[in-house]
């Protein structure tokens, strides 16, 4: 059974800096897209970053552009999300999916981790 864990998260000032985290377990991990998604309340799901199974290419929404960063490790199965500069804006539940091809829609990951909840205070 594939599971993807994400840990990290929690609550920051603004101007601040959190790391997330997603480890996957349950199928091999290096050949697959991996993506970060945030969805705020009231709001759709949208695409934060994503990187390809190499590493080697990284997609960023205009919105984190030069704040955060996408990374990943496949020897230790695990996708990381560093965020800096962090603002109020950057409230959401952020999750980790993955997917056999480069998308950037979340419609088509089709496993995804449970959420973990970062809050940026003003």
């Amino acid at each position: 059974q594939v599971q993807l864990v994400e840990s990290g998260g929690g609550l920051v000032q603004a101007g601040g800096s959190l790391s997330v985290s997603c480890t996957v377990s349950g199928r091999t991990f290096s050949g697959y897209t991996m993506g970060w998604f945030r969805q705020a309340p009231g709001k759709e799901r949208e695409c934060v970053a994503v990187i390809n199974w190499r590493g080697s290419t990284k997609y960023y929404a205009d919105s984190v552009k030069g704040r955060f960063t996408i990374s990943r490790d496949n020897a230790k199965n695990t996708v990381y999300l560093q965020m800096n500069s962090l603002r109020p804006e950057d409230t959401a539940v952020y999750y980790c999916a993955s997917n056999t091809k480069w998308a950037i829609s979340p419609t088509t990951y089709g496993y995804w981790g449970q959420g973990t909840q970062v809050t940026v205070s003003s």
